[in-house]
């Protein structure tokens, strides 16, 4: 699981920050990638990188602000051309669909593959799998806004093995048996329970990527514990008042909700034009001394997502 930015900037494109959009990629998870917004040019931004437009088959849109999703109908008409086959859904506030149908009917475009659409009006469970469950919760922002949290589901414990030997039973198929926490009966007569053979489980990943947004309490419950936060910073510090009527964040107020939150590694995104060089540098220093393990993100930035240690509490 890593995170990729495709674009960091806020509002129009500049010379170097393109607009938003951020890749989840889950190759090793389910071979495919997520998108979390897609602003203008983003396709143009994923030449420059290994992914392929064919993998990604979710799109999860924060709200309908042009920064934000401009780049969607380009993408979507580019992926039936490089290999995109299989079915995508897009999930996003109410009027998503009206503006991929009306861009592709306008363009005359056809599509190689399905389009699905989830557009999202109450807070709560929006996907789950075998693997994961993403959940959305509105923000505080001019317009409909929502923050994704997606959660990993926890991983089986290992297998004992050292625990079986010393216990003499044989390896093979058993073992297999055994580490899916299945009852076997050996060939001895001994009945082996295979929860009592298997190590702590291993607490899945959490990544929490929000949308423009105020201060609000559904930060909070997206960003609970979460492994990876990614926060927007239009403003700096000092400039509370400012944020406030433009209906954005500082950087002190998303390193605020990383701590009180938990969080174990804040990303920063959506960077003003304003902020370049030793001004970018200047958010990250006051971030950091409110949230220590916080990083102002440049466009073509990859973070791994780790994995918590086993014995970590958690504060839920």
């Amino acid at each position: 699981m890593e995170i990729e930015f495709l674009g960091t900037g806020a509002g129009s494109p500049g010379k170097f920050r393109n607009v938003t959009s951020t890749a989840l990629r889950l190759l090793d998870e389910r071979n495919s990638v997520w998108l979390f917004d897609v602003g203008e040019a983003t396709q143009h931004q994923i030449l420059r990188t290994t992914l392929k437009p064919r993998k990604i088959d979710k799109i999860f849109i924060t709200h309908l602000h042009g920064d934000h999703i401009f780049g969607l109908p380009g993408l979507l008409s580019s992926r039936s051309f490089q290999g995109g086959e299989g079915p995508l859904t897009i999930y996003g506030p109410k009027g998503i669909r009206d503006f991929v149908e009306v861009s592709m009917r306008v363009s005359q475009t056809r599509l190689s593959y399905k389009i699905h659409y989830q557009e999202i009006t109450d807070d709560g469970l929006v996907f789950e799998d075998p693997k994961f469950k993403v959940y959305a919760r509105h923000l505080d922002h001019k317009i409909t806004c929502f923050g994704y949290r997606v959660e990993e589901k926890a991983h089986p414990g290992e297998l004992m093995v050292e625990k079986l030997r010393e216990q003499q039973v044989p390896s093979g198929p058993v073992y297999g048996q055994l580490k899916a926490g299945q009852t076997v009966t050996l060939p001895d007569g001994r009945t082996l329970n295979g929860q009592d053979f298997l190590g702590p489980s291993q607490p899945g990943r959490i990544v929490a990527i929000l949308g423009d947004t105020r201060q609000t309490a559904n930060e909070v419950a997206l960003a609970q514990d979460a492994d990876v936060l990614v926060h927007e910073s239009t403003f700096a510090k000092g400039e509370g008042k400012l944020a406030r009527a433009y209906y954005h964040s500082t950087n002190i107020q998303a390193a605020e909700l990383a701590k009180r939150a938990h969080v174990k590694q804040l990303l920063l995104n959506h960077i003003s034009a304003r902020y370049t060089g030793k001004l970018a540098n200047e958010l990250q220093h006051q971030a950091r001394e409110v949230f220590k393990n916080t990083r102002v993100m440049k466009d073509f930035d990859e973070v791994p997502v780790v994995f918590r240690k086993v014995t970590e509490a958690t504060h839920v």
